[in-house]
């Protein structure tokens, strides 16, 4: 099992198995590997991550349910749940926020299944009122420092349908300035300006090419 996390645009994988994906990250000599189950060696990670230089992180251990268990807990982790959403057209929809083409979500309110966020986030986002949820694609992870902490996100990403021709209205006080549906030749071009969480959503959802 593989968990990437990004800080900024850098990857960090906690991994129980060498996959010829992280295999390249590893040989990078930037890259740092740490194969023990230790808090100092999470810290010595997350030390090495503030580096101008850092490449990438990999953290290898057999027992990925407790490497993942010790290295969360240096957060404060939140969940999050957005959708993938195809019209009749098979394109895609896409916001424009703070300066970088993404995908809706948001954060689960208290008693929330991770479905029924992504499709009210979806709705106050976009104004599409008629939207089904069809299949879950992809859990993707990131952090950020809000006040003094560190957070990391689990976002949950869902397939969806647009089942109506509806007006977009974006959600300006949540930054979004613009929405468009985007043909599939057209994501590439979007995806040069976004985050890299993003580009892995497309390449679960089988939307642009795997390495």
């Amino acid at each position: 099992m593989v968990f990437k996390i990004y800080f900024n645009d850098k990857p960090v994988f906690l991994c129980d198995e060498m996959t010829p994906v992280i295999e390249e990250y590893r040989h990078h000599p930037d890259t740092v590997f740490i194969d023990e189950l230790t808090n100092p060696a999470v810290k010595s990670l997350l030390h090495e991550i503030a580096k101008p230089g850092f490449h990438s992180g990999i953290l290898y251990h057999t027992d990925i349910s407790q490497l993942k268990k010790m290295f969360w807990k240096h957060f404060i982790v939140i969940q999050a749940a957005g959708g993938l959403i195809k019209n009749s057209r098979d394109a895609i929809l896409m916001i424009y926020r703070r300066g970088k083409w993404d995908l809706p979500k948001g954060k689960l309110d208290k008693g929330e299944t991770l479905e029924a966020c992504a499709l009210r986030e979806v709705q106050e986002e976009t104004g599409l009122k008629q939207v089904a949820l069809t299949s879950f694609i992809v859990t993707t992870y990131h952090t950020y420092e809000e006040f003094g902490k560190h957070i990391l996100k689990e976002s949950y990403w869902y397939n969806m349908k647009a089942t109506a021709a509806e007006e977009t209205k974006p959600q300006t006080e949540e930054d979004i300035m613009q929405i468009e549906w985007v043909q599939p030749g057209d994501i590439q071009q979007k995806l040069s300006n976004s985050f890299p969480s993003i580009v892995d959503v497309m390449k679960a959802a089988r939307l642009i090419p795997q390495p």
